[in-house]
């Protein structure tokens, strides 16, 4: 049976994919739907998904984020490494609040890669000098089953508690800019200018030799 926090983590995953994936006029449909669902209706929906397994303590297999690393569901990436790929959260309490998402499902904090929490700390680095926060946080939680880690800009008094709002698209595209990891190019050195040489006189008269 999912406790009280889970169906209200669970609730705002599926919000969240209503608002990133349904088409407008059937978002506000959606969302009642979802809200007015009790903890059992709810539990039925997901089994009936496929995005829970009864008695089961393994994490979930389909949910969000699993269809993000398979790129089934678009995303504004900032950076990925071989072991987890890293978002902006289009649901976010702060300006530039992002999620690092482990690319194999993991259930518990202590088995997520190193890898993971060194992508995290690189970018909480990149955030600390690209939006000059006061302060970046970086935070586990746990949401539908399995663990991911938030990059969070403290501005004022945030935390992961805090208020979240929905981010617009033209901010969104902003931040993936300004955050994300540049290609390798190559910068073409130019050449440096010939010097102009002086003219040698063509013929150099030396004095005569006084004997």
């Amino acid at each position: 049976m999912l406790t009280e926090e889970q169906v209200k983590e669970i609730k705002e995953q599926l919000i969240r994919q209503i608002e990133a994936n349904f088409p407008e006029e059937k978002k506000e449909l959606a969302r009642e739907h979802v809200l007015s669902m009790n903890n059992e209706q709810l539990e039925q929906f997901l089994e009936q998904n496929k995005l829970i397994k009864t008695q089961s303590a393994e994490p979930v297999q389909e949910n969000i984020f699993r269809l993000i690393i398979k790129g089934e569901v678009p995303s504004y990436k900032i950076n990925e490494n071989k072991y987890a790929l890293a978002i902006l959260e289009i649901n976010p309490v702060s300006k530039g609040h992002i999620i690092v998402i482990p690319k194999k499902a993991v259930s518990s904090i202590q088995k997520i890669p190193q890898p993971v929490f060194s992508l995290a700390k690189n970018l909480a680095k990149k955030i600390k000098t690209k939006l000059k926060p006061k302060e970046v946080l970086i935070a586990s939680s746990n949401i539908l089953g399995e663990f991911v880690i938030n990059v969070l800009p403290v501005y004022k008094d945030e935390s992961l508690n805090s208020q979240r709002y929905k981010a617009d698209k033209g901010e969104l595209i902003k931040l993936q800019e300004k955050l994300k990891k540049k290609s390798g190019k190559s910068i073409l050195k130019k050449k440096p200018k010939k010097s102009e040489k002086k003219e040698l006189p063509k013929e150099i008269r030396l004095p005569k030799r006084i004997p």
